[in-house]
Order: structure tokens, then C-alpha cells, then sequence
């Protein structure tokens, strides 16, 4: 059976996600060196919080790539095995990054922490926003954000499924954008409680930061064939991945592209690895043929290595 992993960003942390794994050592370790390298207790913080500041780009950031990565180290000190291709939404991409040994932990913690301050300083506190609106092809999307953003910036910034695209901008065009999507048919469309508009073009700035944080550390080619974000396709050179991770910042995150291009890999499972179960139901929305299962606890991965063997 092939499979694929895939890892969560931003959005899926909450307060006692790495509960199910707080018994395996390697976890923990995984946690302790993060801290060691950042000067930041992140086992306490992602244990006992606040929300307030686990909520904080800063903070979550490397929190996830963290969980992200001690997922996986758990999945091989239980045996199992490498996947066949990877992916990130979003922030997880540079988990996928550790995961297909392009880059180290270390420095995908610090070039993560310059990620997100750069992202916390390019828009103003209230300034920006983003929505999620369910129910209309992607179109009426394109649609929805010129009829929306007048003078200002609003653009679609993930198309997570079909059917339900996320978009990004200034908070006025976001709050416009919301009203003129129901009157479209929308489902639902409902602001989300983000301040830093992802993945649009008012991070443009914060991704010139990024791109000479990653000049600054050593890359290479994934291990492992690893879809990026931006075109939904690998990358075969350094000067790729750099190019990738840069213009993901202020371009969408094209997840749906992504899933499909698992498909010539023979993949018929994708596990989503990391706390949160946000990634893995969007996979058979996107491709019935294919199916999703969240490793959001350790119990979970011990049933699926019981069930293969």
C-alpha cells in the first residue's frame, strides 16, 4: 500500500494537543530540543497555554513544525515506514521540509521564527483579515474578491476543497467580500479569527525577510518527492525550494492540486501527521479514491501499524 503524509499548519493547535503523545519519550525529546534551540518552553506552553499566546503567530509557528515533527519521529520509532511523497499546507510545508531531510530542525525552527515575525510585522494589527466561504466554485470566488476589494487588497488565499476556498486581504474588503458571497449562494462564509492576512499579496515584504533567512541557512533536495504549496509540483533544485517557500507566502496554497498530484504515485491512503484532524477529511472531498486518516494521537498510529502487519 503507498501512502502519503501530509502536515498541518497554522489553525490547528489548541491547548493539550500533543496529550496523545505526552508518554513517548520521543515526543518530549522533540519538544525539549525545540525549546533548547528557540529559549522557550514550548511543552509548557502548548500543555498549559494561554490561548492568547498560543494563538500568536510567533508562538504557533514553531509549535506546529514541532508537532509536526514529533509526530513523525513517532510513526518511525514505532516502525513505520517512509511515505512515498509529502506535502504541508501552509506552514507544514516546512515540516515536509525536516520530514525529506531538505533541511535541518534547527534551522527550520529559526527560519520559521523569522516566518513569523516577519508575517506579524507586515500588516498592522486590524488591518488585515480572512474568510472562509463554503458552496461555490472557485469562479465565484475570483468573482466575489473583485466585487469586494474596491481599492484594496482581496484575493483567494487556500483552496482547501472543492467548495470551500479561504480568502485574504484588508479586514473592510473581507467584511464586503462576506455579504456579497451570501448573496452569490454561498453556504457559509465567516470571518476568521486571523489577524495576518496569509497568503496574499500584502506579505510580499515579510516574504523578502523570509528569502534571506533562507539564503542565510543549507538546503537540499527532499529525500522524498515533496509537492509544494505554490504549483502543486516537486522541486528538483535548492534554488526551487527557495523560490517555492517564498512566493508561498503571498501566493494561494493550491491543496486541492496538491492531493491530485499524489495520484501518479500510486498513493491510495494520506496520513495527515500532527495534532488536529483538519487535513485528512479534505482528502476523499477532494478525491473520492482516496482516504484520510488524522494521526492526531499516538493511539492512532499504533492501530494503523497493527492493521498493516
Amino acid at each position: 500500500m503507498s501512502f502519503a503524509f501530509v502536515f498541518p499548519g497554522q489553525g490547528s493547535q489548541s491547548i493539550g494537543m500533543m496529550n496523545g503523545y505526552s508518554d513517548l519519550t520521543v515526543a518530549k525529546d522533540t519538544f525539549d530540543e525545540a525549546s533548547d534551540i528557540l529559549k522557550k518552553d514550548l511543552w509548557n506552553l502548548v500543555t498549559n497555554g494561554p490561548d492568547e499566546l498560543l494563538a500568536q503567530t510567533v508562538n504557533t509557528q514553531p509549535l506546529m513544525l514541532t508537532a509536526g515533527v514529533a509526530a513523525y519521529r513517532t510513526w518511525l520509532a514505532l516502525g513505520g515506514t517512509k511515505p512515498k511523497v509529502i506535502a504541508g499546507h501552509s506552514l507544514g510545508e516546512f515540516t515536509a521540509l525536516v520530514v525529506g531531510e531538505a533541511i535541518s530542525f534547527k534551522d527550520a525552527l529559526t527560519v520559521t521564527q523569522v516566518r513569523a515575525e516577519a508575517m506579524q510585522d507586515a500588516v498592522p494589527a486590524g488591518v488585515g483579515g480572512m474568510a472562509a466561504i463554503l458552496g461555490v466554485d472557485d469562479a465565484v470566488i475570483h468573482e466575489i474578491c473583485l466585487l469586494a476589494k474596491e481599492e484594496e487588497v482581496l484575493e483567494p488565499a487556500n483552496f482547501n476543497s472543492p467548495g470551500q476556498v479561504v480568502i485574504a486581504g484588508h479586514k473592510s474588503a473581507i467584511e464586503r467580500a462576506v455579504v456579497i458571497a451570501k448573496e452569490k449562494g454561498a453556504k457559509r462564509a465567516v470571518i476568521l479569527p486571523m489577524s495576518v492576512p496569509s497568503h496574499c499579496s500584502l506579505l510580499k515584504d515579510a516574504a523578502d525577510k523570509l528569502a534571506e533567512a533562507l539564503d542565510a541557512i543549507s538546503l537540499s533536495v527532499p529525500i522524498i518527492p515533496l509537492i509544494h504549496n505554490v504549483n502543486a509540483k516537486p522541486s528538483n533544485s535548492i534554488d526551487e525550494i527557495k523560490y517555492a517557500l517564498k512566493t508561498q507566502m503571498y501566493s494561494p496554497v493550491r491543496w486541492v492540486d496538491c492531493i491530485k498530484s499524489f495520484i501518479p504515485y500510486g498513493i491510495s491512503t494520506v496520513y495527515e501527521c500532527g495534532p488536529g484532524k483538519v487535513l485528512a477529511p479534505l482528502v476523499k472531498r477532494i478525491d473520492a479514491n482516496l482516504t484520510g486518516i488524522a494521526f492526531n494521537d499516538y493511539a492512532a498510529m499504533k492501530q494503523t501499524l497493527d492493521g498493516v502487519e
